[in-house]
C-alpha cells in the first residue's frame, strides 16, 4: 500500500517547485482523486504550512513565496541524470509509488538554477517513451525487501505460486535480482529443491527474512542463470534448430535472451522453449543463412502455413 504520509509530502514539495498546480493535475500526478488532494491540502494548512487555494474553473492552489524547504544539494549534471531516470522509471511502469517519483522530481527541479531547470522541464515535455511496460508487476514492496536480502545476504523464506497455480514455501538464498522481457526474475539456491532455481518476483505472494545468511557463490552470473532458466521455463514448447552458420554469425544474430547456442559440427543447434511459437517463426525467417527444424513438428507447419500464405500473397494481382 503507498503511504498517504508519502502523498503528504509529495503534495507539498509539488508546490514548492511550480509557482501553482491545480487539484486535476495533482490527482493525475499522485494518481487519486480529487477529494483526496483536498484532504492533503487542508492537513498541510492545519499543520502552518501556508496553501492558498484559489476557486472556481482555473482554480489551483499554490505555497506563499515565505515558506521554503531546506534544500537537496545536486550538481547540474546529476539533475539532469535523476530527471532522465526518474522519467523512464513512472514511464516503465516499475514498482515504485508514483508519489515517491513525482516528489523527487519536484525536488530535483526545487534546487536547480534557471538554465538546468529548464533543461529539466524540457526533458519532461520533449521525451515520449515508446516501449512496452512491464508485463507483470510485483508487489511493491518485494523488490526492496529481496534486495536487501541480496546485499546483506540474507535467507528469506518465500510462499510462491507457480505458473500451474501451484502454492508452495521454501527458504531461498537470493543471489540477484534481473528484469527481463516485461518480467522481474530472483535467481538463487531453492532448499527446498536443494538446486539453484529461478523465481518470477510478480508470483511471490509472501516474503519473510531469515536470521541465517549465506554465502554467495564468487563465480555466479545472476544474468545467464536467468536467462537460462526463461529459456526453458516449463509449459513451453521445445525448439531445437540446426542453424548453418558459424557460432561467431549466429551469436551476431540471436542474443542470448533468444536461446542458448551450441557448437555443433557443420554448424551451430539453437535451443529454447516458447509459449509462442509464431515469433520464433518470423525469427527464423529473418536470418540470411540456412536453418533447418529439428523439433517441434508444429513449428514446421507453421513455417508451411506462413509460405503458403507468402506466396498466395504474391501471386494475387489486382
Amino acid at each position: 500500500m503507498y503511504s498517504p504520509t508519502t502523498r503528504l509530502m509529495t503534495v507539498l514539495e509539488l508546490l514548492e517547485s511550480r509557482k501553482q498546480m491545480s487539484g486535476p493535475e495533482i490527482a493525475r500526478r499522485l494518481e487519486v482523486d480529487e477529494r483526496t488532494v483536498r484532504r492533503y491540502i487542508t492537513m498541510l494548512q492545519d499543520m502552518g504550512i501556508p496553501v492558498d487555494a484559489t476557486r472556481g474553473v482555473h482554480g489551483a492552489y499554490r505555497l506563499r513565496r515565505s515558506h521554503r524547504l531546506p534544500p537537496l544539494m545536486f550538481t547540474d549534471e546529476e539533475a539532469v541524470a535523476l530527471t532522465l531516470g526518474l522519467l523512464a522509471i513512472r514511464e516503465f511502469r516499475f514498482p515504485v509509488d508514483a508519489a515517491a517519483v513525482e516528489g523527487a522530481l519536484a525536488k530535483t527541479e526545487r534546487v536547480l538554477p534557471e538554465q538546468p531547470l529548464q533543461q529539466a522541464r524540457s526533458l519532461q515535455e520533449a521525451i515520449t517513451f515508446y516501449a512496452s511496460a512491464p508485463s507483470a508487476t510485483p508487489q511493491n514492496d518485494f523488490l526492496p525487501t529481496l534486495s536487501s536480502a541480496v546485499h546483506q545476504r540474507r535467507r528469506i523464506h518465500l510462499h510462491y505460486r507457480a505458473w500451474g497455480g501451484d502454492e508452495s514455501e521454501r527458504d531461498f538464498d537470493p543471489y540477484g535480482i534481473v528484469f527481463n522481457d516485461g518480467f522481474w526474475h530472483t535467481a538463487g539456491y531453492c532448499h527446498l529443491r536443494h538446486d539453484l532455481r529461478t523465481f518470477r518476483v510478480d508470483r511471490i505472494i509472501a516474503i519473510e527474512p531469515r536470521e541465517e545468511l549465506f554465502e554467495r557463490p564468487a563465480d555466479f552470473d545472476v544474468l545467464d542463470h536467468v536467462l537460462r532458466s526463461v529459456v526453458f521455463a516449463p509449459g513451453t514448447a521445445q525448439v531445437e534448430v540446426f542453424l548453418e552458420t558459424t557460432m561467431h554469425q549466429a551469436q551476431q544474430v540471436i542474443p542470448a535472451t533468444l536461446g542458448t547456442l551450441e557448437p555443433a559440427e557443420g554448424g551451430v543447434i539453437l535451443r529454447r522453449g516458447a509459449l509462442q511459437l509464431e515469433w520464433v517463426a518470423h525469427m527464423l525467417l529473418r536470418v540470411d543463412f540456412p536453418v533447418h527444424v529439428r523439433q517441434p513438428a508444429e513449428l514446421r507447419d507453421l513455417l508451411r502455413q506462413m509460405a503458403r500464405k507468402a506466396l498466395q500473397i504474391a501471386e494475387e494481382e489486382h
